[in-house]
């Protein structure tokens, strides 16, 4: 068993455009940093920038990604339901009701360590009516810490406060906590008192010049007439990719760094 891993954590992928930028650099991010392990936030990865279908699911697959996260978007496309059920590497988050496709965690074999990966999502400017995120991540760990110390958390939530609330909660609970939904990177990587690796949110992968990846005027419309408008994702460059990668102490569970990625491109 190797005494360390390193992880690699992308934020929601935001249509075909997005998924582009990620699949180009994932083989130089993977080498520069010697990345173990990949998870990446799929939800919006379809081509309308909402869902995910299970040709993408199997597109990243194949791209040596080991755990596809999501959230709220996750039921925009049907033909998912069938694949969330089958799946061993596509989560929904577990604060669904038990009756919803899928499930909310996996454990999974990284170099001969056993990990797992947790998917919650939040309930503040949210669907308030899931399950507690908190009690259901205590919940969960009852089971994953039978199993393994290193345990990732994707918490797809819109609240800040919220995601700090739960981060604070699990700290030294479990090795990585990553938010994820907003679409806007934040820059308060850190190691929490206890040994957990922290960010708000991991951002997303898409276009530069657009509001949370989508076009810029729909947005805008809707903000200023309060109608019901169809948002499609920029296509226009330059992309970005953004994540983090963190390394974690295979026999504490505790983190060991945690540094943010941003890269931009002009990608034709």
């Amino acid at each position: 068993m190797t005494s360390t891993l390193k992880f690699l954590f992308v934020g929601d992928i935001v249509g075909q455009n997005g998924l582009d930028i990620f699949l180009k650099w994932l083989p130089i991010i993977k080498n520069k940093y010697s990345i173990d392990s990949i998870i990446v936030n799929g939800e919006n990865s379809a081509k309308n920038g909402k869902g995910i279908t299970a040709k993408i699911a199997e597109q990243l697959k194949s791209a040596e990604v080991d755990i596809i996260t999501s959230g709220n978007h996750i039921w925009e496309n049907r033909e998912i339901y069938d694949y969330l059920n089958k799946s061993d590497f596509l989560l929904r988050p577990a604060n669904f009701p038990a009756d919803c496709p899928g499930k909310g965690y996996a454990i999974y074999q990284v170099k001969n360590n056993f990990v797992a990966v947790m998917n919650l999502q939040g309930r503040v400017f949210m669907r308030e009516n899931l399950d507690c995120p908190f009690r259901k991540a205590e919940s969960l760990l009852t089971l994953l810490k039978t199993k393994t110390n290193i345990i990732l958390v994707d918490f797809h939530a819109e609240a800040s406060s919220e995601k700090l609330a739960l981060g604070n909660y699990l700290d030294g609970k479990i090795s990585l906590f990553c938010g994820t939904h907003t679409h806007i990177q934040t820059a308060d990587e850190k190691i929490l008192p206890n040994g957990t690796a922290y960010i708000t949110d991991l951002g997303f992968c898409g276009a530069h010049n657009s509001i949370i990846g989508m076009e810029k005027d729909s947005i805008i419309t809707k903000f200023i007439t309060q109608l019901p408008t169809k948002f499609k994702p920029e296509a226009n460059p330059p992309f970005e990719i953004n994540g983090i990668w963190t390394e974690i102490d295979t026999v504490s569970g505790r983190a060991i760094s945690i540094e943010r990625i941003k890269i931009l491109d002009n990608m034709q």
